[in-house]
């Protein structure tokens, strides 16, 4: 793992982003947007962030939220009442600005996800020319997650990048029924889609070691081959 660092960038709105960025070693084979959890920006989103670094890539990982790193859990669901796929959208902007300055073009820039994450990087990969995207355990498939995003299915017929979307099948959140409309919806789209889901798997992939080194694999390949 590589040691991350957290930067606070100046938006022209007069705003400022906090952005949690890692960097590899040598040249950087491209750029990755991580996009956190619905706690917000934790030790597990930091550890994601140093690891993928440690892989090769450039990584930076926008604080969608303003409050502290980490929201307590009971703070969560009206936090994300105030989240819009705006704001969203422009908060990845700017870590593509931050990706771009250092020499990644937007063909070598992925995005990936968890869990509200997850549900993020689906929808800026509908909206944004990026060069892949990966969603883990993204939910808001059938109805949205938060008042200011779309449900997935509404939009992911119009994915404009490559798109991996990764579920466990005992995810209590998000069940096997969504996630193959949300398969089919995907499919509809013109660019590579895959959905994968493991048998074992829960919500954070912690149940089932083999099923997460899977994911993780899967994840790597997926960005290997289409941010070239």
């Amino acid at each position: 793992m590589r040691d991350t660092r957290t930067e606070i960038l100046s938006l022209t709105d007069g705003r400022e982003l906090r952005v949690t960025v890692a960097e590899p070693d040598g040249t950087a084979r491209g750029g990755l947007v991580v996009l956190h959890e619905a706690l917000g920006v934790t030790d597990t989103v930091r550890l994601l962030v140093g690891t993928l670094a440690a892989e090769g890539w450039l990584v930076a990982a926008p604080h969608l939220y303003e409050e502290a790193d980490e929201l307590p859990a009971d703070a969560v669901r009206e936090r994300l009442d105030t989240l819009s796929g705006e704001a969203a959208l422009a908060d990845v902007d700017v870590a593509c600005v931050w990706l771009a300055q250092r020499g990644i073009t937007a063909d070598r820039i992925g995005v990936i996800g968890f869990d509200l994450g997850g549900t993020a990087a689906l929808v800026v990969a509908t909206r944004r020319a990026l060069g892949a995207a990966v969603s883990v355990a993204g939910g808001g498939i059938l109805s949205p997650l938060a008042e200011g995003l779309p449900a997935l299915v509404e939009v992911a017929g119009e994915l404009s990048c490559p798109w991996l979307g990764i579920y466990g099948d005992k995810d209590e959140a998000v069940s096997v029924e969504e996630v193959e409309k949300l398969r089919e919806a995907a499919a509809a789209a013109p660019v590579a889609t895959d959905v994968v889901r493991f048998a074992d798997a829960n919500h954070r992939f912690d149940t089932d070691h083999q099923a997460a080194a899977e994911a993780w694999q899967r994840t790597l390949n997926w960005f290997d081959s289409h941010l070239r």
